[in-house]
Order: structure tokens, then C-alpha cells, then sequence
């Protein structure tokens, strides 16, 4: 089954009504600029943390599980990675009523393989860039989309370092 159809059973079992809470499970479809495909299931634990002048930002922790797949008619790859990343949201406006916010962080990933989809990564740890745009939604903004670019890189620790870059269509709902 491809990874794009899991994802849409996936929100499809996962739509239902949510309690109003700070912290989120997010599922994502993750494509790059050729033939991998992803998805991405994370838990984001809002920090209870202010920073003087910016009250305004919401800032969460987020733990990941990616599962990729390169479908290459010629070959088949698949890789697993984990990630651990500080995301900061920083409302930007509002669409019918709905927050809209800025997206950033950068974190940490393990990859369980170097060599994906015809590329050498070099090394098991990368760095996990992202920069988005969410917007939450529902009573208590117990939903939210979000598109995002994510790029993977080791930050030239070692040679080749030629990164990953991804786009991301992801929900997200209150736990």
C-alpha cells in the first residue's frame, strides 16, 4: 500500500471530536522534489515557557517517527528516522476568524540508513531544518493544518553532505 494511503486512512479514523489541550498529534504526507514519499506521526508537547516581549509565540517540543519510501520503478528503498525538535509558532494573522501562524525550528534526526534514494547522506544524525505556515481551527483550536519545507542535513560534519528537502501537508489535533 503507498504511504499516501495510509496517511489519508490515517486522518480519516483520526477526525473525530478532541478536548481542548495544549499539546497535539500530528500527522504528516511528506513528499520531495522526486520519487520519496513519506509519513510522519509526532507528539508536540507545548512548553509552558514565555519569552519577555514575545508572549505572543507558542513554543513545543516535537518527538517524530518518519517512515520513508523511495518507489523508483527500478528499486525499492525505505527509511526510518527519528527526530527531536523545538518548533516556535508565531501568529502571523487570521483567516475567517482562524489564527494563522509562522513555523520554525530546528532539531535533531537518526536516520537508520545513510544511503537513501540514489543519495549518500554520510551520516546516521542530521539536522531537521523546517519552516511553515498552520493554521488552528475548532472551538478551542483543537485543530490544525499546516504546509511545511523541511530540509535534512549533517551541517557538513562529513562529506558527502548533498541533505533531503521535503514538503509537508499535515493535521494536527488536540489531545
Amino acid at each position: 500500500m503507498k504511504l499516501y494511503k495510509l496517511f489519508l486512512i490515517a486522518i480519516t479514523l483520526y477526525a473525530g471530536a478532541a478536548t481542548a489541550a495544549q499539546n497535539y498529534f500530528s500527522m504528516s504526507y511528506i513528499q520531495d522534489e522526486g520519487d520519496v514519499q513519506g509519513v510522519k506521526l509526532a507528539y508536540q508537547y507545548a512548553l509552558d515557557y514565555q519569552i519577555e516581549g514575545f508572549e505572543e509565540l507558542e513554543i513545543y517540543l516535537e518527538a517524530n517517527v518518519n517512515f520513508f519510501e523511495y518507489d523508483d520503478p527500478k528499486r525499492y528503498d525505505a527509511n526510518l528516522g527519528l527526530s527531536l525538535s523545538p518548533v516556535i509558532f508565531y501568529p502571523i494573522g487570521s483567516i475567517a476568524g482562524n489564527r494563522v501562524f509562522a513555523e520554525f525550528g530546528i532539531g535533531l534526526s537518526l536516520l537508520d540508513d545513510t544511503k537513501f534514494a540514489g543519495k549518500n547522506i554520510s551520516t546516521h544524525y542530521q539536522f531537521e531544518d523546517r519552516i511553515g505556515i498552520a493554521m488552528k481551527f475548532g472551538d478551542t483550536e483543537q485543530h490544525s493544518v499546516s504546509l511545511k519545507y523541511f530540509h535534512y542535513s549533517n551541517a557538513g560534519i562529513k562529506k558527502p553532505n548533498p541533505g533531503l528537502d521535503f514538503i509537508s501537508l499535515s493535521y494536527s489535533r488536540a489531545l
